[in-house]
């Protein structure tokens, strides 16, 4: 058979290997930022952009979406040629999907800083940008499918089924979970509410782990720790259930972050079961990328590349065994809400897929630049390095969410709480000091390999091109008599692509449909009514300001919350909250019954100066909120919108009526803080604030 020539295109993964050390170092720095600034408070600066609440979103997309995306992209773009015996279906396609993802990246960080937000976990981008995402998204899958379908290698290696199976349900979450109705270009309102907000939202929040963190970096192993050990991975046959169990289970396992929630049981439980089955195929794929290097022990010793994979990996094994125990209830009791998820979050993304970036930079850069990596010395430097970064950072969270926990739960032989909040908050702050100076380590260690690979690049010679041959992938095909039966669907991209999506959307539909059509699983409360316009104004700025990264809106039902907070949360409170403000992490303490706790006169002190009236507090002061004027120019568009979803305010209420109930609210509390010797304008941000504030949980009766 004659052999076809054709070439490589280095330049596209180099582009996207550049890229992701670029945005490793700026989400690396500003994770950094964010956690000194839990440590010290005055470098939130007193600036609406500077802020935590902004910061912190800022650096959870920059690592996820900017450095590992950008990793996936790398490892993509220059393995699947290689896999495939082709090139690049297109490289005009990748270029468009190269400056694109960058472009969005960037608008994204700006959007956020400006308060943009609709507040969702991981998910926080507005709708403009979520509509680019998935322009962007839909170039890659069309580049990497048609890349697939010119192939001359018939069977598909298992790196290409991960990456296959993370960009279609990836897709499938993205628009799940972005469904919403703008109320204008930077405003947006989600499609779903409370309870079934916080459902999609986690099925969405734990799956982009899933496909996002972690099966394409599966693809990125299968492929790259054989190729720096030059040894076949351990068992193929173990991929295979590896492949197939992971991304059936990984889907239903969101719920486990809604443990002890107003979320239905049975979709608790679920969330449970199916959490502790991952552990198997999870241990599976890490047994199989740490068995491939049985034979190559010695070089673990002497290759820093593979010093970074044998670590990445047990990282992954150390996560995802983790991950299920925290899915158990009696553990998540005490895990849930504290640094301890902090902890083990970070644990997956500095060792798993930071270490598995670094070991694959230390060596593609040297492969595309024809030439040895500069310094192997300077790479295990950087090895320990981040070894101890990440040591440092993850100890002093672990004992943090053991201690707030414990401290949370402790009571008197009098039936009295021991600690206050502010008990916990300053108790944990060494530890928040600590794990700042780990990150600046971690960071360092990226600052190290930047200059080491630069070095690699200018003592080699970039080689754009790779000329390849190879044979036509035969038209007519016969299974050899004694094949794999999985081989069937190797061979039937098509095929692959479509039961991948149906094996995914199983568990979602299983969860979520009910959820949503059965309305015994919401039941409603009569005494619950839609937010005051000013109040909707407020809770809107709440979100912007990023409060709901430190602040929860959901009370369990345990002795210790019910005493500090009141009342446990009940399904039917949050059917108006779009999107649901449920929290993840309790660095203040919940809201979901402040209302009338405190006088107004007491938010507008603590919004100024929160240590006037929480001495040891450790959170922003927000002075713009008492400069800016509220603005209401859309304020009948956030009515028309919200009953669009059936919130019941009357007839042409927004355009009719919405503003003068607006003004007059916002008189009685300007009143109210006059008579306590603060005059403001009725018209400042800071009123509507209070009133969303002072709303929280007011109209739910404590049952008798």
């Amino acid at each position: 058979m004659e052999l076809e020539k054709f070439s490589y295109d280095n330049r596209i993964s180099r582009a996207f290997a550049f890229a992701t050390i670029f945005w490793a170092v700026v989400g690396m720095l500003v994770g950094v930022i964010a956690a000194f600034q839990l440590a010290f408070p005055a470098l939130n600066l007193d600036i609406a952009e500077t802020t935590f609440g902004r910061i912190r979103p800022l650096h959870t997309n920059a690592v996820i979406f900017a450095f590992v995306g950008n990793g996936i992209f790398t490892a993509v773009y220059y393995s699947f040629p290689r896999v495939l015996k082709t090139r690049m279906y297109s490289d005009k396609l990748g270029w468009v999907h190269f400056w694109g993802w960058q472009f969005i990246i960037v608008l994204a960080a700006v959007t956020l800083l400006m308060g943009f937000t609709v507040s969702k976990e991981y998910a926080e981008l507005e709708w403009p940008l979520d509509i680019l995402i998935t322009i962007v998204w839909v170039i890659f899958g069309i580049n990497m499918f048609g890349t697939v379908l010119i192939r001359r290698e018939r069977h598909l290696y298992v790196g290409v089924w991960f990456f296959l199976a993370s960009w279609v349900t990836v897709a499938m979450l993205h628009i799940v979970n972005s469904l919403a109705i703008p109320v204008s270009f930077t405003k947006s309102y989600s499609a779903f509410a409370g309870v079934q907000d916080a459902l999609v939202q986690w099925w969405y929040g734990h799956n982009a782990v899933a496909f996002f963190l972690t099966t394409p970096y599966l693809g990125l192993m299968y492929y790259f720790v054989p190729k720096a050990a030059n040894r076949p991975i351990y068992s193929y046959r173990l991929s295979i259930v590896h492949f197939w169990s992971l991304i059936f289970l990984y889907i239903w396992a969101g719920p486990h972050h809604l443990l002890y929630t107003a979320l239905p049981e049975w979709a608790q439980s679920l969330g449970t079961v199916f959490s502790i089955m991952l552990i198997l195929p999870s241990w599976g794929g890490m047994l199989n990328g740490l068995f491939t290097l049985r034979g190559a022990w010695d070089k673990v010793r002497t290759e820093p590349v593979l010093k970074f994979f044998v670590v990445a990996l047990t990282c992954y094994g150390m996560a995802t065994l983790e991950g299920p125990l925290l899915s158990l209830k009696n553990v998540s009791s005490y895990s849930h809400y504290t640094d301890w998820i902090v902890a083990h979050v970070h644990v997956g993304a500095l060792g798993w897929n930071g270490f598995l970036t670094f070991g694959m930079m230390y060596w593609l850069i040297p492969k595309i630049y024809r030439t040895e990596l500069y310094s192997k010395k300077l790479a295990s430097t950087h090895f320990w390095i981040g070894t101890l970064g990440m040591i440092l950072y993850a100890i002093p969270m672990y004992w943090s969410g053991f201690k707030q926990s414990l401290m949370w739960k402790s009571f008197t032989p009098e039936g009295q709480l021991t600690y206050t909040f502010m008990d916990s908050v300053q108790s944990v702050i060494p530890f928040y000091i600590l794990r700042a100076i780990g990150g600046t380590i971690y960071l360092a260690g990226v600052i190290l390999m930047i200059y080491n690979l630069y070095k690699t690049t200018k003592i080699g010679s970039f080689e754009a091109e790779v000329e390849m041959q190879a044979p036509p992938l035969e038209k007519t095909y016969k299974a050899p008599a004694k094949a794999h039966w999985h081989s069937w669907i190797e061979r039937r991209p098509t095929q692959l692509l479509v039961a991948s999506f149906i094996v995914v959307a199983i568990g979602g539909a299983v969860e979520i449909i009910p959820t949503m059509l059965v309305k015994s699983n919401i039941p409603t409360i009569a005494s619950v009514k839609p937010y005051t316009p000013l109040e909707l104004q407020g809770r809107d700025i709440y979100i912007r300001e990023g409060c709901y990264t430190c602040h929860s809106q959901m009370i369990r039902p345990f002795r210790d919350e019910v005493a500090r907070y009141g009342e446990y949360s009940k399904a039917g409170e949050f059917v108006y909250d779009r999107p649901h403000q449920w929290g993840s992490k309790r660095t203040g303490p919940d809201l979901a019954r402040e209302g009338g706790k405190n006088p107004n006169s007491w938010h507008f002190n603590h919004m100024l100066d929160p240590r006037s009236t929480s001495p040891g507090s450790i959170m922003p002061a927000y002075p713009w909120l008492f400069e800016n004027d509220l603005n209401n120019k859309t304020l009948p568009d956030k009515i028309r919108v919200m009953q669009k979803f059936g919130v019941p305010y009357e007839k042409d209420y927004g355009k009719a009526k919405a503003q003068e109930d607006l003004d007059k609210q916002a008189q009685t509390i300007t009143d109210d803080l006059k008579a306590n010797k603060i005059n403001i304008s009725s018209k400042k941000e800071i009123i509507a604030v209070i009133a969303y504030l002072q709303r929280l949980g007011k109209d739910i009766k404590a049952e008798k």
